[in-house]
């Protein structure tokens, strides 16, 4: 086993979440509003869906890639659908009702938000088949123990970038009252419902 897979998957994975886009500012909302719990646990929803296109693309399942591509349509079109209803729940959130939502149902719900927002982008399969091929790693599913590290890696790399979005957002938690908390609910909900609208409209050209 060459360990280096694990290393390279931690860049991959960290590369692959770092760039803020309606996932990362859902993320930043539910630290905000909720706490780091659930901006953290919104992040692992999604880092398991980005290891679980790294599994695809590190195992060398074509079938699987091919399909999702050829229907990639309507992953945007339901991807597009769910993020404009966040963006408009988020919308028109009252701060005061947020804390509920950190407890129980509101992390399992916050986790699988972001999980199946995260699978319904094929743009990410896509991403990691091209890295993958790109540093070379595509030899890597002839040999299932350096892709199982490769994965694992790619899952510790996009959590650590979660880990620390939501630990550095929530240092800044105590310093927004009920007002700041709406106008952050009404930012970030139409930053989401306008990637919903870009996801839509991609997918109808």
């Amino acid at each position: 086993m060459d360990i280096s897979f694990l290393f390279r998957g931690l860049v991959i994975g960290f590369s692959i979440a770092a760039p803020v886009g309606p996932i990362g500012v859902l993320c930043i909302r539910r630290t905000l509003a909720e706490g780091r719990a659930s901006g953290l646990v919104s992040g692992l929803g999604a880092a398991t869906a980005d290891a679980i296109y790294g599994c695809i693309a590190g195992f060398g399942l074509t079938f699987i890639s091919n399909f999702l591509v050829s229907q990639q349509v309507w992953l945007r079109l339901i991807g597009g659908v769910f993020l404009c209803y966040l963006g408009l729940k988020t919308f028109f959130a009252k701060p005061a009702e947020q804390a509920a939502l950190a407890r129980g149902n509101g992390l399992l719900g916050a986790y699988a938000s972001t999980f199946f927002l995260t699978l319904t982008n094929p743009l990410t399969i896509i991403s990691f088949a091209a890295i993958f091929a790109g540093l070379g790693l595509a030899s890597a599913s002839g040999n299932y123990v350096s892709a199982g590290v490769l994965v694992l890696g790619v899952f510790i790399g996009s959590a650590l970038w979660w880990l620390i979005l939501s630990g550095g957002v929530g240092v800044f938690r105590e310093k927004f009252n009920p007002h700041g908390l709406q106008w952050v609910n009404r930012v970030s909900g139409a930053i989401i419902a306008g990637f919903g609208l870009f996801a839509l409209l991609s997918a109808l050209r």
